[in-house]
């Protein structure tokens, strides 16, 4: 029996780092049917080959769903146009909107992060600046609990969305970096809140009464810094493939039975006559059938000096007709364009894998467990064997530095 392979791409949600890359390709291959699945951090984009009789792509955002991400089919290119174009064209305006749609969320979690980690840094700096300022010892009785007030709203508001990544993560017996995160700035504020709430029970155990607040607050400031400028550079990565879309013509003039109309470009089908004016972009592939004129073709070739065309020349889509009117017959349209192939190499190109990747993705399975036990030896090193004063504030120390650093 043979089986057919079809290709799926899926818009991926929640990942962070390449423990979660390595965590959805798991849950994917794992499906019954899937040939070979690759996930892109980058580009935040799987491709699956499945076997298209016993899987649904459903199937597949399910997997995904359940191993504590988001998916999100994209829907598949047509290759051409054909009599039902206006049925394809209403089905391709949704997912056009989908797209203006998850460009807006892609900047609202942008702005959101950047107001989150500028938020998070000043408030961990003023914590730290007021720690340096010589107070009297009355003072303490309502600075630690206000402290506490301010560390609290502000890390639980700033690293919701780490600490629900991380206890998702935990919940499906995995880790990823937000393990590390959330353990190192929660050891850091659990230990400052209980010598805040119970300073005579931590004495009686031989507890420092010393806070971490904003050293919490610093860590998970600098962490979302990070995370608000890979996003800016992922969104400068979707830049390309827009730029690249924009080039092409929303509609093109057809001419059937004698009429000129203009017509929404998807609804151009294969050899349709089509006129196009001076100035105007050619909207498909076509061969030229009547008239003659320059075309500017530097979107494809670079050249800047345009290319005299003629009655048998082939012409390519988003080109801009310079000097005089022609009419083509389509050879070419919808996703068997050369702009829409050129498109399609770059988001090949852009969910594609370097072996140096691969590799580090495999890595990053044993990376945060093995921190996780170096941390882990950390504290009770030092706990043990440090010196007598101070030894298990150096312990936690040193422990949230290797969760984090």
């Amino acid at each position: 029996m043979t089986t057919t392979l079809a290709e799926c791409t899926l818009d991926i949600g929640g990942m962070t780092c390449a423990s979660c890359v390595r965590r959805v390709e798991k849950a994917l291959t794992k499906v019954a049917g899937v040939a070979s699945a690759q996930v892109n951090l980058a580009t935040e984009v799987a491709t699956v080959k499945y076997d298209a009789g016993s899987l649904h792509p459903a199937d597949l955002t399910s997997a995904v769903a359940a191993a504590g991400y988001t998916g999100t089919p994209r829907p598949a290119p047509e290759a051409q146009a054909g009599p039902a174009a206006a049925a394809e064209a209403s089905e391709e305006a949704p997912a056009a909107g989908a797209a203006s749609e998850k460009e807006a969320l892609r900047d609202a979690e942008l702005a959101g992060l950047k107001r989150k980690w500028q938020v998070t840094l000043a408030a961990g700096l003023g914590l730290m600046v007021l720690m340096y300022v010589p107070l009297p010892i009355d003072a303490m009785d309502w600075l630690m609990p206000l402290l506490l007030a301010v560390a609290t709203a502000v890390q639980f508001w700033a690293g919701r969305g780490i600490y629900a990544a991380a206890w998702a993560a935990a919940k499906h017996r995995s880790t990823n970096m937000n393990t590390l995160v959330a353990l190192g700035t929660g050891v850091a504020y659990g230990y400052s809140a209980f010598v805040t709430l119970w300073p005579g029970l931590a004495e009686s155990w031989g507890l420092p009464l010393h806070v971490y607040f904003e050293t919490s607050l610093v860590i998970l400031a600098l962490v979302l810094m990070g995370r608000w400028l890979e996003g800016k550079a992922k969104k400068q990565t979707a830049a390309a493939i827009t730029a690249l879309v924009g080039l092409a013509p929303k509609t093109a003039r057809v001419i059937r039975g004698g009429v000129e109309a203009d017509v929404p470009v998807d609804e151009v089908a294969l050899c349709d006559l089509v006129r196009v004016r001076p100035g105007e972009k050619i909207p498909v592939d076509g061969v030229v059938s009547e008239g003659a004129s320059s075309v500017d073709e530097s979107m494809l070739t670079g050249e800047s000096a345009p290319v005299d065309k003629a009655v048998g020349d082939a012409v390519i889509g988003a080109t801009v007709n310079r000097t005089g009117s022609i009419v083509l017959r389509a050879t070419a349209v919808g996703a068997g364009t050369t702009l829409a192939q050129i498109i399609r190499l770059v988001e090949d190109a852009q969910s594609s894998r370097a072996p140096m990747q691969r590799l580090a993705d495999k890595v990053s399975a044993w990376f945060v467990p093995a921190v996780l036990v170096i941390a882990a030896a950390t504290f009770a090193g030092w706990a043990l064997f440090g010196q007598e004063t101070g030894r298990l504030t150096l312990a936690i120390g040193t422990a949230i530095a290797v969760l984090i650093i």
